[in-house]
């Protein structure tokens, strides 16, 4: 299928700076203050493509050169037995994950597939760098997925604590490391070690938040609610590690509403956490723009004990321009906070009323629906978007799976030169 890479620049959010995509900016080198860049399209109009092209029918508005093997787009559709469970009246469910029966192809099951088909798609088919993508699960597995089906070569960073979320379908490819950090570790433990990796040229970061092509391709939910609903929300949900999909979708909802076609409404970002691994929560409830002190002792164990081990970034990008306050206040949302045993509740209250398995981080929104509901944040008829970011493994898992041990476990106190020696013999 032929394809024309999209056109666009890339703007501060902080300052309004305009300036060019060098081919993989991360942020504007003129900056004078922390700030996120965002990608301004040429086609300022909101015009799905053939759903043929999977993720790519959103590529009007993904910062991409080519089309990958193998995407798929989430699918939105209107909520029925989870809407009378909860009394409301338009409660529309974006379902990333795999799901046959409603039309989810997602076979890693999460909608970290998103940004994977939307990265590896910013870079030229001739690129020689090596990625690094630093992940705490789901997005491990998704690039693994999406790299091996695609030939890219890519270095994971992952806390061994983790690698039980590095399940796939079928082999993969050779061009696919792994490399842990050791037990006791987290998520900033595999940053850490990943931004010492790229220290060396050959290697090339991800960029999480700050790259444009991963917020835009989180972004493609909130494209999906709104093809099916023919209007921007009144509201939108989602549990949040980084904060990076909540982000994403405000960056959307600017869009459309530039746009003019789906009405001019902010959707208030409604955000949750899984407790005790609540930094962001803590700072928001706290008026704080910065993240309030969080000792990494004291990081790693909550890391441990919640059991959405997705949401355990101590390091997001919550405070600089463009970040999750400024979505926060600029959307008029809020953030909760949600308990081991609420999410095990609504793993089932959402299996029992739609019929699909989801993962711990989304039923950690699901839960948050409910509390909003029950302080009036929203109202039974408001129109709402429910972002369902992973489930339907029991449907993807039924022929089996095999879990994908690491390459290499490394510390990520080591000199940066040992870690590149180290990974350099794994190619």
């Amino acid at each position: 299928m032929r394809f024309t890479p999209t056109k666009y620049t890339l703007v501060n959010v902080s300052d309004g700076h305009t300036f060019d995509d060098e081919g993989w900016s991360l942020s504007d080198p003129a900056a004078k203050s922390p700030s996120l860049v965002r990608a301004v399209y040429q086609n300022r109009l909101f015009e799905p493509g053939s759903p043929r092209r999977g993720l790519y029918k959103y590529a009007d508005w993904l910062p991409v050169k080519r089309m990958l093997r193998g995407s798929h787009a989430p699918v939105t559709y209107r909520s029925k037995g989870l809407a009378a469970f909860l009394g409301m009246e338009n409660l529309y469910i974006t379902f990333s994950g795999y799901w046959p029966k409603i039309g989810a192809k997602m076979e890693t099951c999460t909608f970290k597939e998103t940004e994977a088909f939307s990265v590896c798609a910013r870079r030229p088919r001739n690129d020689k760098h090596v990625l690094v993508v630093q992940s705490a699960g789901n997005t491990a597995r998704a690039f693994a997925r999406v790299c091996s089906d695609n030939d890219i070569p890519v270095v994971i960073c992952i806390p061994q604590d983790n690698v039980s979320d590095l399940w796939f379908l079928r082999r993969l490819k050779s061009c696919v490391k792994v490399i842990a950090t050791p037990h006791g570790t987290d998520y900033f433990d595999a940053i850490t070690l990943g931004e010492k990796l790229c220290k060396d040229p050959r290697y090339l970061a991800e960029g999480g938040a700050k790259n444009v092509a991963r917020r835009d391709g989180m972004g493609t939910t909130v494209l999906s609610a709104v093809e099916k609903i023919g209007r921007i929300p009144d509201a939108y949900f989602q549990a949040v590690g980084s904060g990076t999909g909540a982000i994403a979708a405000w960056e959307n909802n600017l869009r459309l509403i530039e746009d003019g076609r789906f009405g001019k409404n902010k959707m208030k970002i409604f955000v949750s956490q899984n407790v005790p691994f609540t930094i962001m929560y803590d700072s928001w409830k706290a008026g704080s723009r910065e993240l309030l002190p969080l000792a990494p002792e004291d990081s790693r164990r909550n890391a441990e004990v919640i059991l959405a081990k997705v949401l355990s970034n101590r390091k997001p990008p919550y405070s600089l321009a463009g970040g999750l306050f400024d979505t926060l206040k600029d959307s008029g949302g809020d953030m909760f906070k949600v308990t081991n045993d609420e999410i095990v509740y609504w793993m089932l209250q959402f299996f029992n009323t739609e019929g699909v398995d989801i993962f711990p981080a989304a039923a950690t929104a699901v839960a948050s629906l409910s509390k909003a509901l029950e302080e009036g944040k929203v109202g039974p008829e408001d129109t709402v978007m429910l972002n369902v970011t992973g489930g339907g493994m029991l449907n993807a898992t039924k022929a089996g799976f095999s879990l994908k041990e690491p390459d290499l476990v490394l510390s990520p106190d080591l000199p940066y030169e040992e870690v590149v020696a180290a990974v350099d013999k794994l190619f």
